[in-house]
């Protein structure tokens, strides 16, 4: 079992620090405007995750973190100028190391789904955990992507039960026709098996 501090995953809204250890993997806490509170009496039950890379095909800056803060500047790149009026934002970034950054508490709503719908209902984000991953849907990620992904899952299912693993999904399946990530090349088989569950 991973020895890490539960109450890490459920920091009250006014928690300006979410950090420590998870696993050996450290991680930050870097807090997002572009969140707000999950409806009366719900708890996250689902995971989504998705893939994503600015500027597209870039990895390692800081155009991420700057597009889930709302400072992304439409002049700093060609494709920015159709996504700087955007407000969006995820739990938890995966980079391309392994390392781990948070932008929401768990027990907020982060603005990661967008229009969607599973298993009959609508407004994923109001019961959903959002992983980002650093990459894009026509190329492999890295094998310490798989290992954070998996400590970081691993610790969110112990914590919340209700999150089983037919409810670990892609964003392709709760937003079909309108998204594709994490793609093809997201190996989930591989990333079950890491979960230790078959």
């Amino acid at each position: 079992k991973d020895q890490v501090d539960n109450s890490v995953m459920n920091s009250e809204p006014g928690n300006d620090r979410v950090g420590h250890l998870l696993d050996g993997v450290a991680y930050d806490f870097v807090p997002s405007p572009n969140c707000d509170d999950r409806p009366e009496n719900v708890e996250p039950d689902t995971v989504v995750i998705h893939a994503i890379s600015l500027p597209p095909g870039e990895y390692g800056g800081d155009g991420i973190i700057d597009f889930f803060l709302n400072r992304i500047q439409a002049s700093a790149h060609p494709y920015f100028a159709s996504i700087c009026h955007l407000r969006v934002s995820s739990h938890f970034l995966v980079r391309r190391d392994g390392t781990i950054l948070q932008f929401v508490p768990v027990a907020r709503r982060a603005w990661h789904a967008g229009e969607s719908n599973f298993k009959g209902k609508n407004a994923v984000n109001d019961f959903s955990i959002g992983i980002e991953l650093e990459g894009m849907e026509n190329s492999s990620f890295e094998s310490a992507q798989y290992e954070s992904l998996t400590v970081l899952t691993r610790l969110l299912m112990n914590t919340y039960p209700a999150i089983t693993l037919d409810r670990v999904v892609g964003h392709s399946d709760i937003a079909v026709g309108r998204k594709t990530d994490p793609g093809p090349y997201f190996d989930w088989h591989r990333f079950r098996e890491k979960l230790g569950i078959n």
